[in-house]
């Protein structure tokens, strides 16, 4: 069992608390840039000095499961396609490592947003990660723990995909709802924005 978890702008006794609710005994930081201009406390170097001294392990996997990722394969006018990223040797060799460190530690997944579903966490990494027979479950900011399928289930809500429906399963529902989301929270570009308002 893994869980996700997002830094949001907790101050840092709050998140140590979080994860000490929740059992976690290893962070795994899957941002692409481990700064934050608006919680200065989840920059890189505090946040690992932080959760050592909560006797608690930190590693970093942005380089591998980040959703800014370098590799251009990735990209199709300028957003990242999950699917790609999914593919890339450097995602499944994350994905491995979250996976053989789960046998001894309790990882807490961790990205920036606090909502689960706004976030590739949710919607790439431990989607992938279900897919592969891993339970996963999402921290929320006021200590409600929350399935992935849970997640799933008002993520389909979300997209008015939540009804049965004659012609299409419950997994084709949820990946439709799990495009969808893409196309909300894939990460763009900047010079791509930059041409897209140029156009507009």
């Amino acid at each position: 069992m893994m869980v996700t978890i997002g830094h949001s702008t907790h101050d840092f006794p709050k998140f140590v608390e979080l994860l000490r609710q929740n059992e976690v005994t290893a962070v795994a930081d899957v941002r692409s840039t481990p700064v934050s201009q608006f919680a200065p406390q989840f920059n890189r170097g505090a946040l690992e000095r932080g959760l050592d001294e909560s006797g608690i392990k930190y590693v970093f996997l942005g380089e591998y499961l980040g959703a800014r990722t370098a590799d251009a394969t990735c990209y199709v006018d300028g957003r990242v396609q999950y699917s790609r990223l999914a593919r890339t040797d450097g995602f499944l060799h994350g994905v491995e490592r979250l996976t053989k460190g789960a046998r001894t530690e309790r990882i807490a997944i961790m990205c920036t947003e606090g909502e689960p579903l706004n976030c590739h966490r949710t919607v790439l990494i431990a989607q992938v990660l279900t897919e592969r027979g891993i339970a996963v479950a999402h921290v929320h900011g006021d200590g409600w723990v929350e399935s992935h399928a849970a997640a799933m289930e008002r993520l389909m809500a979300k997209f008015g995909l939540a009804e049965p429906e004659l012609f299409r399963t419950p997994a084709e529902r949820i990946e439709d709802a799990l495009s969808r989301q893409e196309e909300r929270i894939a990460y763009v570009k900047q010079e791509t924005r930059d041409d897209r308002a140029a156009d507009a």
